[in-house]
């Protein structure tokens, strides 16, 4: 059973930090894209950042960029996002999806496996 389960949301101060990780079962991500996607309450769903299969490629969404980094460990199977100064806007629901391609894409109807989500909430 092909899966990717999301870890290390939590709560948070503003200007904490939290890292995420994004671990596959079932599959090997060397020849996937990864991204990870956010959602708010009544917002769109909206992408974050995205990495390569190779990891020599990232993109970042402009609302993240210079805070957020996203890396992968192929050996591990999982890939991270390492998130600092975190602000209340950064509060959602996470999500790290697998696109079949080695190129980054943070469409998010590129990717075909999902994770469950992981909930990141940034408050005083």
């Amino acid at each position: 059973q092909l899966q990717l389960v999301e870890s290390g949301g939590g709560l948070v101060q503003p200007g904490g930090s939290l890292r995420l990780s994004c671990a596959a079962s079932g599959f090997t991500l060397d020849y996937y894209a990864i991204g990870w996607f956010r959602q708010a309450p009544g917002k769109e769903r909206e992408g974050v950042s995205c990495i390569s299969s190779s990891g020599g490629s990232t993109n970042y969404a402009d609302s993240v960029k210079g805070r957020f980094t996203i890396s992968r460990d192929n050996a591990k199977n999982t890939v991270y996002l390492q998130m600092n100064s975190l602000k209340p806007e950064d509060t959602a629901v996470y999500y790290c999806a697998a696109a079949p391609s080695r190129f980054c894409d943070t469409r998010y109807y590129k990717y075909n496996y999902w994770g469950q989500g992981t909930q990141v909430t940034v408050s005083s």
